[in-house]
């Protein structure tokens, strides 16, 4: 029997990370942050794994990358390759400001039963209804958006690169994402389609935890207007992570959006 979209219920899942790895955590992480002179060369790892910044278990699908240069325009990547637990670029920085390094993925992600097989189908909304056979029984799906991503800066600091899209859950800094020092207080606001996010739990994490017994996890929420404070420890390159979802009602899709942020406290 043909289901019109509107009628289907909806399967949480993950758009950005593949089945198998759901409970891992997505990060890309930069050799450099801050850097100076008229230009630079920063490499990338982006992975998933159980602990951040480890490639241990999957590399990341980079389908979705876009570099916003200072000025706001795009740039392009070098040297990108995939390989098993991880996959690396570069990116040559010759412009002053600050590069907002993103891989953001958005669609839908069905599972549906056909000829007592389940089978799963994801990609872009608009061509979900072509792919999913008219005789499957038992279709669930969830509209997903995740964005993971970093931030270096050549020389002096800017804004521009830093401007929301309004899709999903977005970090605004308060704080400057390059300008962040051990055991001072950073501010920042998140927001998912625009509008404050409020009431999220937004986890911390600081690289490094294969050398040390303790994993150095901080929990904090964000408030009405979707900003949260934190005073970092110590230096090292930390994970941010939040993310909603939320039920299928009536005529409305489920949502799942996530967040997954890189950035670096300086001594």
């Amino acid at each position: 029997m043909k289901k019109p979209l509107a009628a289907l219920a909806f399967l949480a899942a993950a758009l950005a990370l593949p089945l198998t790895a759901q409970a891992h955590r997505a990060w890309l992480a930069p050799s450099s942050t801050v850097l100076s002179g008229n230009d630079a060369w920063v490499a990338f790892d982006a992975g998933m794994s159980n602990g951040v910044f480890i490639a241990d278990h999957a590399a990341m699908r980079l389908d979705g990358l876009v570099v916003t240069a200072p000025d706001g325009s795009t740039a392009q990547v070098e040297n990108r390759h995939q390989a098993k637990y991880r996959s690396t670029f570069d990116l040559h920085l010759t412009q002053s400001g600050t590069y907002r390094i993103a891989n953001v993925m958005d669609g839908v992600n069905v599972s549906y039963l056909l000829n007592g097989e389940r089978k799963r189908w994801r990609g872009p909304e608009a061509q979900m209804a072509a792919n999913i056979p008219a005789e499957a029984t038992e279709v669930t799906a969830t509209r997903s958006f995740s964005r993971t991503e970093t931030f270096v800066t050549l020389g002096e600091p800017n804004t521009t690169a830093l401007q929301p899209t309004n899709k999903g859950i977005e970090l605004v800094p308060v704080t400057h994402p390059n300008d962040l020092v051990a055991g001072e207080a950073a501010t920042f606001k998140l927001i998912r389609d625009g509008q404050p996010a409020a009431g999220l739990d937004v986890t911390l994490a600081r690289g490094g935890t294969r050398y040390r017994d303790n994993p150095e996890e901080m929990t904090v929420k964000t408030g009405a207007d979707g900003s949260f404070t934190v005073t970092w420890p110590q230096a090292g390159l930390y994970w941010m992570n939040a993310s909603v979802r939320t039920e299928a009602q009536g005529q409305q899709m489920a949502m799942s959006a996530q967040y997954n942020g890189v950035v670096e406290v300086l001594p």
